[in-house]
């Protein structure tokens, strides 16, 4: 697998614990991936160096992976780049089944146009990589493109 180079000087957040990343698994009902958990526990909340991908016709910008906080409500403006808080204020709109208890799209990093690269298990347990496209979806209608099989594959992708 191919490293994501990091900009070491913009981590800010406490590293998750396993017990956390369990309790959050939990709460959204999915399990994320190895390498996903491993990336996590080391870079909570980063800006990576190699955080341009492309896609079809499209280069994409990440501006920062989302982090996993104890308390996102102790650091209010930190707090808004949580997991659990991105999905608090567009859940509807990442799903398309009202009945569903967790999420089976789970946001992962911002996208430099307000769009979400995320961790999609509607298909299988082990999660694609897709593009959320914010302005296209609405409530219960997500609209995403798959942009790689796995978060490995996604991973190499990434380039300055």
């Amino acid at each position: 697998m191919k490293t994501v180079r990091l900009d070491v000087n913009t981590i800010v957040f406490p590293l998750p614990t396993d017990e956390l990343l369990n309790v959050v698994e939990r709460s959204l009902r999915v399990s994320f991936p190895e390498t996903y958990r491993n990336f996590i526990k080391e870079s909570n909340g980063v800006v990576p160096i190699t955080n341009v991908f492309s896609f079809g016709h499209h280069e994409y910008i990440i501006e920062k992976f989302l982090c996993i906080l104890n308390d996102s409500e102790a650091d209010p403006i930190s707090g808004w780049y949580d997991i659990e808080v991105i999905i608090t204020q567009i859940g509807d709109r990442l799903t398309d089944n009202e009945d569903l208890v967790g999420m089976n799209v789970v946001p992962i990093a911002a996208l430099f146009s307000g769009d979400f690269i995320c961790l999609d298990f509607r298909e299988t347990e082990e999660p694609t990589v897709v593009i959320w496209f914010h302005e296209e979806s609405e409530e219960f209608s997500p609209v995403t493109q798959r942009v790689a099989p796995n978060i490995s594959e996604f991973f190499g992708m990434l380039k300055e």
